[in-house]
């Protein structure tokens, strides 16, 4: 009679444990982290994003980009900032960053101007976080409440990101997989993949889609191989939103109902398989998509970030101290 409870006591505490660890990470942010040691931290980010964006919508799109290809990455640690050296290899080159991610130039500005006015104080991991959210909201989409109080790596993983951030040109279940790998549901990874709803993609990551498949609409394949030979020309730029790829709205989802998915990756969500009832419910309901958006960001921020006496806080992003 005393075993089971006995060894239920066991299992029970070792529960309590694992889920307090889990926690922990979160528990160590907090949203009114710089208070008092750089009161004006998010307000110099949100201004200099914003400031960005106008100046080109498509910044909004790399920032959030930035920070999704930073997490995916052994956690949210501003490790993708860093530049190569002769005795270091950063991420920078990995082939799904090498001539795609754009807007280090915006994190250094941001850097310079928080480390004139609080000096080590707000970690590049942060910046990356509060820059995301910012850049979304400047383009009409939603906000959500981030946790700060990240530190910033001292190293960095090429394998890691050329092994975990999902491809362009992967099928539904590799995405799925990619994305359950870092803890998130299918919905999660469909919601997520709503960021699509601005910014724009290179030809040579599109190239096979609109001259091979068939899930796509005819006049939309049409025009955009007016912008995408079949030879050459591999960074010739489309929208990955058709429609309004300079707002942040539910009009990719629309497109993907309508077979006008502009990546492989894209139009696998709406291609006959498990994912097609969520894209037809974001296409229909904005409001489920903006919110279970954020709550898919939030999640995001919080993939292993460190804290504490972890890391460091770079003086400057794409260096270590």
């Amino acid at each position: 009679m005393g075993f089971f409870p006995y060894y239920y006591k066991v299992w029970l505490c070792v529960l309590i444990v694992v889920l307090g660890l889990w926690s922990d990470a979160e528990a160590d942010l907090s949203s009114n982290f710089y208070d008092a040691s750089c009161p004006k931290a998010l307000s110099t980010i949100r201004n200099a994003v914003v400031n960005a964006v106008y100046k080109e919508h498509r910044m909004g799109a790399s920032l959030l980009r930035l920070h999704f290809h930073d997490c995916f990455v052994n956690g949210c640690d501003a490790s993708v900032l860093l530049d190569d050296t002769s005795s270091f290899t950063g991420e920078k080159t990995a082939p799904p960053n090498i001539n795609s991610l754009r807007g280090f130039e915006v994190i250094d500005d941001i850097k310079s101007q928080l480390e004139s006015a609080c000096p080590g104080v707000v970690s590049c991991a942060d910046i990356l976080a509060l820059a995301a959210r910012d850049s979304v909201v400047s383009l009409g989409g939603p906000s959500w409440t981030v946790g700060l109080g990240r530190r910033d790596s001292t190293t960095a993983s090429k394998d890691t990101a050329t092994q975990d951030i999902p491809s362009p040109l992967m099928d539904l279940s590799a995405l799925i997989s990619a994305f359950s790998k870092k803890g998130f549901t299918t919905k999660q990874m469909v919601a997520l993949s709503g960021g699509h709803t601005t910014g724009q993609a290179r030809c040579q990551l599109f190239r096979g889609r609109v001259y091979n498949e068939s899930s796509i609409d005819t006049e939309f394949a049409t025009s955009v191989k007016s912008n995408c030979p079949s030879l050459g020309n591999d960074d010739t730029l489309s929208p990955l939103d058709v429609t309004t790829n300079v707002l942040f709205d539910n009009a990719y989802f629309k497109n993907l109902v309508n077979k006008k998915g502009l990546l492989h990756s894209d139009q696998q969500l709406y291609n006959g398989g498990s994912t097609d009832s969520i894209v037809t419910s974001y296409a229909t309901n904005p409001t489920a998509f903006r919110d279970d958006f954020a709550a898919a960001m939030l999640k995001m921020a919080n993939l292993d970030p460190l804290t504490g006496s972890n890391g460091q806080i770079r003086t400057n992003c794409r260096n270590l101290n």
